[in-house]
């Protein structure tokens, strides 16, 4: 055996003793109390063990410097938002047993509360139970108080707590919060933040398998109203035991951050987690929210069950999904229509949606469900004669309860100081608004430019032309160039040759083959109007809200997972970040450090006999090492017209790249 997989085998098998050691050690650690919340790993004297307090919103969390338990902190803006979410969504399911929600800084106005669930059953209900209160006065339920006949969450994958003390803080009108977590060392830390936020008796600490958990939640009378599901990367593994987790109507929130998968980077792999082929497109984001929608919708039905999206958002680097979950066969038989593939042209990036099932009345008010009937392409792009691919299945309704987005706004409008995130959470909820409810998918304005090799118009410019072909247009918050349109592509092409005869294209640069020159070689039968129209600025654009923002921090992005031994997060870990940033580009070098790397390797003219530069060369003329020969691969020596001196600049080596 070599010595080099003899000390492997050691290192090994010394660091799985540790491990050992180190789980050991905590189970059988005692409770620790408020006083002990300065160090974190407590008698281990290790000087990286020291915790960090950190505060968001109303939260103060004792967080461990090591990589232990998660934490990324560019992801206020989500729990900020989920907080407001499920303020609204408690003020519209305890109206209903007479119960009024009181949010600190909000006037206290009565509010008009509409039911938004689908079944009209539930509705009437609503409207029955509303001027029902026990006493004939409607309770108030406020922050940090247990509410009687509130709702019951649950955070899946609690990590260090944060998100559930910010519920127990902020959010109006619980009954519980459970926060659960697999590691001992994470629901450790849960119990001590408990303590520090003084929650203990809104917030329960439990440490159990996620799945296991929302199993054994199944029956009707133990199921929770709000379920909340953020993992580190892709929560299809727990799905399935989420959507029978949640109460009838209940709320499920889903983050999912494996967006490499969702927007077409692995279709198969997106296949084999959420049952749906993702495409490389310009409207992945959006994609991916549809994908996700139509995987939980897919699980849901397995139990006669089916999802209502109230909000779905694209941010950064994740996306996430705010979902009501609802039960009845009748509905269930509906979901087949809801879905459709997606044919995706690879030249122009023309899409076509097809959907997977049809619904059509019939006598007696029943609804007739079959078979949709397709394809609605021919095997060639008409616009450019290119190849179509197949995406999907994906969901193809409304991704947005607009009247429910409207309450969220409203309530974040009114009191801006609740989160720190508030501004940014106006201006995407307000581009939410003002999408396209009954459009899937966009195109983009540097892709329909970039298609056809022309100048690109400006984006008032392109809205008032659709509008003034009669089509209707908005943006979209998964992209700031998005052109959400109901004009087809053959509308869409015909005003893009419209503006390509202002600023000509040189005809004989194109290919023949080419989709630009197929485009191009026919005339517009629509006639576009470029005249810039009042309303084709949304209302957005004209207050200048911050719809998209700018990067949080220095080298932000997704963290590194969190390990049982955790690995310090200090100067080695901002290193490592800063080396992981435009990792691919060719960074500058020093020409002495690069003379000195050259060196490392031999000169393959020196060993032919062929080399005429001798010591000038860039490259070793020593004999080779019999060992480094193996791994080092002979380079050729850069072509030179003379063999005179080389100035300054020959050790960088003309001639390599």
């Amino acid at each position: 055996m070599s010595h080099g997989r003899l000390v492997r085998q050691l290192n090994l098998a010394l660091f799985s003793v540790r491990r050992l050691c180190r789980a050991r050690f905590w189970e059988g650690r005692p409770p620790q109390g408020p006083r002990d919340l300065a160090m974190d790993n407590g008698p281990q004297p290790c000087p990286q063990a020291q915790e960090t307090i950190v505060t968001e919103g109303t939260a103060r969390i004792a967080f461990p410097s090591a990589n232990e338990v998660f934490y990324n902190p560019v992801q206020e803006f989500n729990r900020d938002l989920t907080c407001a979410v499920i303020t609204e969504f408690a003020r519209l399911q305890l109206r209903a047993k007479g119960i009024q929600i009181k949010v600190p800084g909000e006037k206290d106005l009565q509010k008009v509360v509409v039911d938004l669930s689908e079944p009209e059953e539930g509705k009437a209900e609503l409207k029955d139970g509303e001027d029902s209160a026990p006493d004939g006065q409607p309770r108030t339920a406020v922050v940090g108080e247990i509410c009687e006949g509130g709702l019951r969450v649950l955070e899946g994958l609690a990590a260090s707590g944060l998100r559930s003390i910010r519920f127990a803080r902020e959010v109006p009108g619980l009954h519980c919060v459970v926060a659960n977590d697999a590691s001992a060392r994470a629901v450790e830390l849960i119990r001590r933040n408990v303590q520090l936020n003084n929650v203990a008796h809104l917030v329960q600490p439990s440490q159990a398998d996620a799945r296991m958990l929302m199993y054994q939640h199944q029956r009707v009378a133990e199921r929770f109203d709000v379920i909340d599901l953020d993992p580190y990367g892709s929560p299809a593994a727990f799905l399935d035991a989420a959507v029978q987790a949640v109460s009838e109507g209940g709320l499920l929130c889903v983050t999912c951050t494996d967006m490499a998968v969702l927007a077409g980077n692995s279709g198969e792999t997106c296949y084999s987690k959420y049952g749906a082929m993702a495409l490389k497109s310009r409207a992945c984001h959006e994609m991916a929210l549809r994908i996700v929608l139509h995987s939980l919708d897919l699980r849901a039905n397995c139990y006669q069950r089916y999802v209502v999206p109230l909000l779905s958002i694209s941010a950064d680097f994740y996306i996430r999904v705010f979902v009501r979950i609802f039960t009845g066969q009748a509905k269930v038989k509906a979901s087949a229509s809801k879905q459709a593939l997606v044919f995706q042209c690879v030249g122009c990036g023309a899409f076509h949606l097809q959907r997977l099932g049809k619904a059509t009345g019939a006598a007696g008010g029943r609804v007739k469900f079959s078979a949709a009937c397709g394809p609605p392409v021919s095997p060639e792009c008409e616009h450019c004669g290119q190849k179509y691919q197949l995406g999907g299945p994906l969901w193809a309704e409304p991704i947005h309860d607009l009247e429910f987005v409207s309450r969220v706004l409203e309530a974040v409008s009114a009191n801006p100081g609740r989160f720190h995130t508030s501004e940014r959470i106006q201006g995407v909820l307000s581009v939410v608004s003002e999408e396209l409810p009954d459009v899937p998918l966009y195109y983009t304005l540097d892709q329909l430019s970039s298609t056809i090799h022309c100048s690109t118009p400006s984006l008032l410019q392109l809205r008032s032309a659709l509008l003034h072909a009669g089509f209707r247009v908005s943006l979209s918050h998964a992209c700031k160039n998005a052109v959400k349109t109901d004009a087809p592509a053959t509308a869409l092409w015909d005003i893009m040759r419209c503006w390509e005869k202002g600023c000509p294209v040189k005809r004989e640069r194109l290919s023949e083959t080419s989709p630009a020159w197929r485009i191009l070689s026919l005339e517009p039968k629509l006639q576009a109007n470029f005249t810039v129209r009042e309303d084709a600025n949304p209302s957005s654009r004209q207050r200048g809200l911050k719809r998209f923002q700018a990067n949080p921090e220095a080298n932000w992005g997704p963290r590194p997972r969190a390990r049982p031994g955790g690995k310090a997060a200090g100067e080695a870990m901002e290193q490592k970040r800063r080396l992981c940033q435009n990792k691919r580009k060719e960074l500058a070098e020093d020409p002495a450090q690069r003379a000195a790397r050259l060196k490392t390797f031999p000169c393959k003219r020196f060993k032919e006999g062929t080399c005429s530069r001798g010591d000038q060369c860039c490259y070793s003329h020593s004999p080779p090492d019999p060992e480094a020969a193996a791994d080092a691969t002979p380079q050729d020596c850069p072509e030179t017209p003379n063999h005179d001196p080389p100035g300054p600049g020959a050790a960088m080596g003309l001639g390599v790249s």
